[in-house]
């Protein structure tokens, strides 16, 4: 490695959002909902489905108090590293101690025994364990979470779908045409990936001036309130199918509790998923329950939620609850195609309760 790679890792002239690939992400709408939070009035925010958490970033880069908030402590992880962090970077030393297998540590190899053959290669298996490992030895907080968002990002560029739905890695071994994916891309060591993503990361961080905090939990639960609340809750479609996040990537999930994976895990399922928990956020009965639960507890607030025209409720329902609760509420559409998605001629909504 050249002397100006290993510079590479902790010299930038300025930050940048990196590129996602989590479904669902509101990534390519940033400036789109960064142009429409920018005509309204506040100071403190709350991401309270933060996900990526690309539009808490947008709202760190507009200056104000950013709490980012989301369920899965993977997504936790990611605003420690993006929102929380303000000025910790890591560097090319850092780096290289995480990949070393250490002599005197007594590493487990729970992903080579329990996840052969289902996402990775064994070699790749055996990667995966000694850096996660390496990884949870860290002691500074955020740049532990930055290195986990490397791995994250590293994991679901060498998966079929960047997801962790099934048990297919004979998509990508197998000697056939494919009419999808990206075979080299698949097939890139882990090393090489983990490495272009630490740089990203390092290039993404940056100070607003402002103490920002990353929570985990459900959303109903925050304990934290704030001039504008952002809302992205998972999609439930009137027709279709529903996004589980959790069960979608629920290894990212695994590797952040890597300690306890074992205990989580529903050993009946070919790809090694986790049990299952009840959210109301994914309960097509119940999500207006917590949709209006939701909008009363930040009644004070401006509250901006990102939806789609066909969802479960739909928008005259979340137009009447804001209603309901003296909001003055403003529609917005735009046209949008998710990667991933059969429905054509959907828009994006933003519905905005001042």
């Amino acid at each position: 490695m050249t002397k100006k790679l290993q510079e590479s890792l902790t010299l930038f002239e300025e930050y940048k959002f990196p590129r996602t690939r989590y479904q669902g992400s509101k990534y390519k709408l940033k400036s789109w909902i960064r142009q429409n939070l920018e005509v309204l009035k506040f100071e403190s925010a709350i991401d309270a489905f933060s996900g990526t958490s690309s539009i808490a970033y947008v709202l760190k880069e507009m200056g104000k108090t950013v709490y980012t908030n989301d369920i899965l402590g993977f997504n936790h992880q990611i605003g420690k590293a993006l929102i929380e962090n303000h000025n910790q970077k890591i560097s090319w030393e850092e780096y290289q101690e995480i990949l070393i297998k250490k002599e005197n540590f007594n590493y487990e190899y729970f992903i080579s025994e329990t996840f052969s053959d289902i996402y990775y290669l064994d070699s790749e298996n055996e990667w995966l364990d000694i850096v996660v490992q390496n990884i949870l030895e860290v002691t500074n907080e955020y740049k532990r979470a930055m290195f986990f968002w490397a791995l994250y990002q590293a994991c679901i560029s060498k998966r079929p779908y960047n997801l962790f739905h099934r048990k297919n890695l004979y998509v990508r071994t197998s000697d056939i045409k494919r009419s999808f994916g990206n075979k080299t891309t698949w097939d890139k060591p882990f090393s090489e990936h983990f490495y272009k993503f630490i740089k990203e990361i390092n290039s993404a961080i940056f100070d607003n001036k402002k103490k920002n905090i990353a929570l985990v939990g459900d959303a109903l639960d925050v304990k934290y309130q704030a001039d504008l609340v952002y809302i992205d809750t998972p999609y439930i479609p009137s027709k279709g199918s529903l996004t589980l996040y959790r069960d979608f990537y629920h290894f990212l999930e695994g590797l952040t509790d890597y300690k306890n994976w074992k205990n989580c895990i529903d050993y009946d399922s070919k790809h090694r998923k986790l049990h299952s928990n009840y959210s109301i956020w994914n309960d097509k009965k119940n999500i207006k329950l917590g949709f209006e639960q939701l909008i009363e507890k930040f009644k004070e607030s401006i509250i901006v939620i990102s939806y789609r025209e066909d969802g479960i409720p739909s928008v005259d329902e979340i137009v009447k609850i804001l209603e309901s609760h003296g909001k003055k509420v403003t529609v917005k559409k735009i046209d949008y195609q998710y990667v991933l998605s059969k429905k054509k001629n959907l828009k994006e909504i933003l519905i905005i309760g001042e």
